[in-house]
């Protein structure tokens, strides 16, 4: 039997990795932090390693006798984490990690980038593929450099010998996000009558499909590679409205002007440096105007992506909130969903 070594396996791509790989009956183990909530993989099968990616010591214990590796763990809710913090999981974390896997003999390296380390289109609306490059400033929007850098340190490991692949998932929607990273726009809809949005979009996989691009590339990824993990190319406005529909809730929107977003991240910087709690940074403010669209046909062509609705993946990842009463915790009131 195959031994897996999933690091973040308590946040949402991680769990839902670990329920994929469950159902293939690998022996999993899962790296989490002493301080990570479990309700994303409470009633999964795996053994637990208490540990982090920036004590290389933990790692060597998870490790032992290990065949594949995905390492999942990064900060992806940045506006919670000093910038420094950021940078020093997301990218020395991921040395540590690819060095101790180096020196174990792993098999199989899966390291999970994102869709932000390709920066932004040159082309309004055009889709962008693999071979793109970050092109943004890097104090613009920090968490897409950091899992930039991070795709250097992979490339350098794989120059060293290591079957390394990388995946890089858009974002993900779907069950297990307990981080209510793309499920805020779910909770959103349920508080807001009224959406204002900057012209601008996104593109959006669910977690599971996600889950299974990254097994399919240790299976059949190529090394030092990158795969697009990526679903469904959409603007705010209609994301939004997809949303308003499945969750049956009438949803009207308003358009930022684009001269407003600049001084509207301004404003998010002070108030991060006043340390009021915000779910959003500068970053992504600024990013917000821009079409994140991307092209997954590599993905498809080889390691036989598939993608389902948008509408199964927040149907399901709003059922799992409610399953969990992720919505009382965060004073949202339920509401009734539709069949679909």
């Amino acid at each position: 039997m195959i031994r897996v070594l999933v690091t973040g396996s308590t946040g949402g791509v991680g769990a839902n990795l670990v329920a994929a790989l469950n159902k293939r009956g690998v022996d999993v183990i899962g790296l989490r932090r002493k301080s990570s909530p479990g309700d994303a993989v409470d009633d999964l099968q795996m053994t637990p390693v208490t540990g982090d990616i920036l004590d290389p010591d933990s790692l060597r214990r998870a490790m032992d006798g290990v065949d594949w590796v995905f390492h999942v763990a990064a900060i992806s809710d940045d506006w919670n984490y000093p910038v420094e913090q950021l940078y020093q999981v997301n990218v020395d974390g991921t040395r540590n990690v690819l060095q101790v896997a180096l020196e174990a003999g792993v098999k199989r390296f899966v390291y999970t980038s994102s869709t932000a380390a390709l920066g932004v289109p040159p082309v309004k609306r055009e889709p962008i593929d693999e071979t793109a490059q970050f092109n943004i400033p890097p104090e613009d929007w920090h968490y897409g450099y950091s899992k930039h850098l991070a795709e250097q340190v992979v490339q350098e490991y794989v120059d060293k010998g290591l079957h390394a692949t990388i995946v890089l998932p858009a974002a993900v929607m779907g069950p297990r996000d307990l981080k209510f990273i793309s499920g805020q726009l779910i909770a959103r809809v349920i508080k807001q009558p009224i959406q204002p949005f900057p012209n601008g979009g996104l593109n959006f996989i669910d977690s599971r499909d996600a889950a299974a691009g990254h097994i399919a590339a240790a299976e059949k990824g190529r090394v030092g590679e990158r795969y697009i993990l990526a679903g469904h190319d959409m603007t705010h406005i209609e994301a939004v409205k997809r949303i308003g529909k499945v969750l049956g809730i009438p949803v009207r929107t308003v358009t930022i002007p684009q001269f407003v977003i600049p001084p509207l991240g301004k404003v998010i910087n002070i108030l991060h440096r006043l340390r009021v709690n915000i779910p959003i940074e500068r970053g992504r403010i600024l990013i917000s105007r821009e079409y994140l669209y991307y092209d997954n046909s590599k993905a498809v062509r080889e390691l036989g992506l598939q993608v389902r609705p948008f509408s199964e993946s927040v149907y399901d990842a709003y059922r799992w909130y409610v399953e969990h009463n992720y919505f009382e915790r965060w004073q949202i009131p339920a509401h009734a969903l539709p069949s679909i």
